[in-house]
């Protein structure tokens, strides 16, 4: 004979079961983790990247219609329209864009720098203005970033760069330069940044 409580113990435990495998498998399924943001690294004690004072400059010319002085000896590479020079940790991208009105700070806050901050690593934007150059109004934005991880030592450093968008004619040219954050390179990039001039 089958003692009763044995017997309720069995159904019991039938009935939880079955509960369980009515529930969907999708109840189970735990929620897709969001990547966490990338964090920013600390700048440098001593950052490799200072251009010098006595460091020569020699002209590149954009087939947008552009130019403007480089520093000379630097490696250069083209890849995806943008064209970049580079020494150690420094570094110049020159690229360009066709446009119908030219770019404000507002209109920059609301499209490039929020494609910036969405794709960037790490990004941190100081600043967003408007700058006056010879070659025209520009809208300047200075930010942080982290470097790509550098093949030889597998770090990142931190940078500072500042990014320049000029407007002539239905072109724009954009004009990123970027050095390891506390490099000295403000007077440099003012000159760089002074230097472009549009063919006609």
């Amino acid at each position: 004979m089958i003692n009763a409580n044995i017997l309720g113990r069995s159904i019991l435990a039938a009935g939880v079961a079955a509960i369980f495998l009515a529930i969907p498998a999708a109840g189970f399924a735990q929620t897709t983790s969001v990547a966490p943001r990338e964090t920013a690294v600390a700048p440098e004690t001593n950052p490799p990247g200072d251009i010098p004072d006595n460091q020569a400059f020699i002209t590149y010319t954009s087939p947008a219609g552009f130019s403007m002085q480089i520093p000379e000896g630097w490696s250069r590479a083209e890849a995806n329209g943008i064209v970049s020079f580079v020494d150690k940790y420094g570094e110049i991208d020159i690229t360009s864009a066709t446009v119908t009105q030219a770019p404000t700070p507002a209109s920059v806050q609301q499209t490039e720098v929020a494609d910036l901050i969405a794709t960037g690593h790490a990004i941190e934007v100081t600043n967003v203005r408007t700058m006056t150059l010879p070659a025209g109004d520009a809208v300047a934005v200075d930010y942080l970033s982290n470097s790509a991880v550098n093949a030889v030592t597998n770090r990142k450093i931190r940078l500072e760069n500042r990014r320049i968008y000029l407007f002539r004619n239905g072109k724009e040219a954009i004009i990123t330069m970027s050095a390891p954050a506390g490099a000295d390179n403000v007077d440099a990039w003012e000159m760089m940044a002074a230097s472009v001039r549009w063919a006609s």
